[in-house]
């Protein structure tokens, strides 16, 4: 049995009852994201609905990563509940950004903020469409 060359490493603290925060360090690929799978699951049997996840130490993600996090979103929606993601590196960022989770799954720059988003209420937090919102289209021209 091969040795996992990138091993992740998860940390599961609990700010709040319902809040669990995850600090994620390593490689969150095909090879390590059940590992994060499984610290989520746990924390989603033992009551947790929000779900904080520090991606401060992920130095590379892949589609296994990115999925993960999207199956935690969807788990959680219809409880109420929630998935954040706290300072990606800018690489993982990018891919954030370029596959439209980042537009899904709201990133913040610290856990206070993402904790901050939790306790707003539904109806004043913004939607994906007004958080990104896309450019209005050029006006007509009149000749």
């Amino acid at each position: 049995m091969p040795i996992a060359q990138n091993p992740l490493s998860v940390e599961v603290t609990v700010p709040r009852e319902d809040v669990a925060l995850l600090t994620v360090e390593g490689y969150l690929d095909v090879d390590t994201a059940t590992e994060l799978q499984a610290h989520l699951a746990n924390q989603l049997h033992h009551g947790r609905r929000h779900f904080l996840l520090d991606l401060t130490g992920v130095p590379f993600m892949d589609s296994s990563g990115m999925n993960i996090i999207l199956r935690a979103y969807q788990e959680v929606r219809d409880r109420p509940g929630s998935v954040h993601i706290i300072a990606p590196t800018p690489a993982v960022r990018r891919i954030l950004d370029l596959t439209g989770v980042s537009i899904t799954v709201p990133v913040s720059g610290t856990t206070d903020e993402a904790l901050a988003l939790i306790d707003r209420r539904p109806e004043d937090r913004p939607g994906p469409s007004e958080e990104y919102a896309a450019p209005a289209e050029p006006a007509e021209r009149q000749v």
